[in-house]
């Protein structure tokens, strides 16, 4: 087995750098449609939101750099454009959605699918003894299982 300068096996590598390039994309749209929520929310919770989500749509642009360095260091190229985020995305695309339950429907969609991909890498990152993206993994998947939990709280509904 070859391994490449972080010891790792370069095959399991490239798995896992186009693994997350998938992840990336899909974090890409999760942005995108956090931000298109944070500007187009309207309603008697809109000053509570439009903080909620500038937050979360901050949290998420760190992630994205965290995902896309992650296949820099396991010798992948990012994704980088709009076409590929949308050919390999799976988080539904919310547009102009103004509706507060709507755009927590929208949040809590979008993270089932990111946890969906996120379990997927963690078990192809524990098979590769990859714990740089293993870690990463479990760190992405608590903070959002939270906020999954929190999102549902205030629809009032369990998970």
């Amino acid at each position: 087995m070859k391994l490449n300068s972080i010891g790792l096996s370069e095959k399991m590598s490239t798995r896992l750098a186009e693994d997350l390039n998938v992840l990336l994309a899909n974090f890409q749209q999760y942005y995108q449609n956090l931000r298109g929520i944070h500007w187009n929310i309207r309603g008697k919770s809109f000053f509570d939101l439009h903080v909620k989500f500038e937050e979360l749509y901050t949290d998420a642009n760190l992630k994205v750099d965290e995902i896309a360095e992650r296949v820099l260091t396991l010798g992948g190229v990012p994704l980088h454009t709009f076409e590929d985020y949308m050919v390999h995305s799976k988080v539904p695309v919310g547009k102009n959605i103004t509706q507060d339950e709507t755009a927590i429907r929208l949040i809590v969609d979008s993270l089932k699918e990111l946890l969906i991909l996120e379990r997927q890498i963690l078990s192809a990152s524990d098979e590769a003894a990859d714990e740089g993206t293993n870690a990463m993994m479990s760190d992405l998947i608590t903070e959002q299982e939270k906020t999954v939990w929190m999102m549902k709280a205030w629809l009032a509904e369990g998970i």
